[in-house]
């Protein structure tokens, strides 16, 4: 999904059941971008409840997701999103997790991920692996094969 198709303000959804994390991630966006619109849910079942009643220029650029949330993971929102029709089916969606499994990162990019990167404990590197992720250009992507980045 190309960025030229959002209004001034870039929207990112974080589904992560930690509140911590979602407070350390939002903090480090802020940072990075004080102008991002983020949207967080508190599981997978919220964030797909908010993901199914949008359209158009009210879906995110990117969508993060933690691995292990209660209810439905985040493997289980990917596979689900990945599934829709549209462009709901074609937002960038990255995993973000304390895993660094291979069967996740495999599973991860089966799904249709287009990023996975391990959680760190850092706050500045959390702010290298987003302000890596958000510079991206993905204008003209939309149509081409998505290729997985595992950062």
């Amino acid at each position: 999904m190309a960025f030229e198709n959002y209004n001034s303000h870039r929207l990112i959804y974080l589904a992560d059941d930690d509140s911590d994390d979602r407070e350390f991630f939002a903090d480090a966006v802020t940072e990075i971008d004080p102008g991002v619109v983020l949207k967080q849910a508190p599981d997978g079942m919220h964030l797909m409840d908010d993901l199914l009643s949008l359209s158009g220029a009210e879906l995110p650029q990117f969508i993060f997701l933690d691995i292990n949330m209660p209810g439905k993971t985040g493997l289980d929102c990917l596979k689900e999103i990945r599934s829709c029709e549209g462009e709901l089916g074609e937002v960038n969606i990255v995993v973000l997790s304390t895993s660094s499994d291979p069967e996740n990162i495999q599973k991860a990019s089966e799904l249709g991920a287009t990023f996975y990167a391990v959680k760190p404990s850092c706050f500045e590197k959390l702010k290298s692996i987003l302000e890596e992720v958000l510079s991206i250009n993905l204008v003209g992507t939309i149509g081409e094969k998505r290729k997985f980045l595992l950062v």
